[in-house]
């Protein structure tokens, strides 16, 4: 019902750069929140970036300074643009969104496949 298909991942060296895009679709009404997550072996899904419908975006401090996030409402996407990565940047992320399917329903989060995001050293 509702879709979000992640791209961007990969491999890239310590200091380089990648950038993430996802994009919803699907039976939506509203979305509200849009914003990344990120799972590396052995831990906690952890809150990486998220970005209001108004445009405000809150970093984790782990990325600040390295990370932006930003959001098209009208394509109803979000994209995080990831610079000077580092190792401990390597873990699966995963697109995640607020939505409304229709005026009266309840928001409920819905989640990407997660793209893979290997950095070397």
């Amino acid at each position: 019902q509702v879709r979000l298909v992640e791209s961007g991942g990969g491999l890239v060296q310590a200091g380089g750069s990648l950038r993430l895009s996802c994009a919803a679709s699907g039976r939506i009404f509203r979305i509200n929140d849009m914003g990344w997550y990120r799972q590396a072996p052995g831990k906690q899904r952890e809150l990486v970036a998220a970005v209001t419908s108004g445009g405000s975006t809150s970093l984790a401090d782990s990325v600040k300074g390295r990370f932006t996030a930003s959001r098209d409402n009208a394509q109803r996407m979000v994209t995080l643009q990831m610079n000077s990565l580092k190792p401990e940047d390597t873990a699966v992320y995963y697109c995640n969104a607020d939505v409304k399917m229709s005026y009266d329903s309840r928001w409920t989060p819905y989640w990407g496949q997660g793209t893979q995001v290997t950095v070397s050293s």
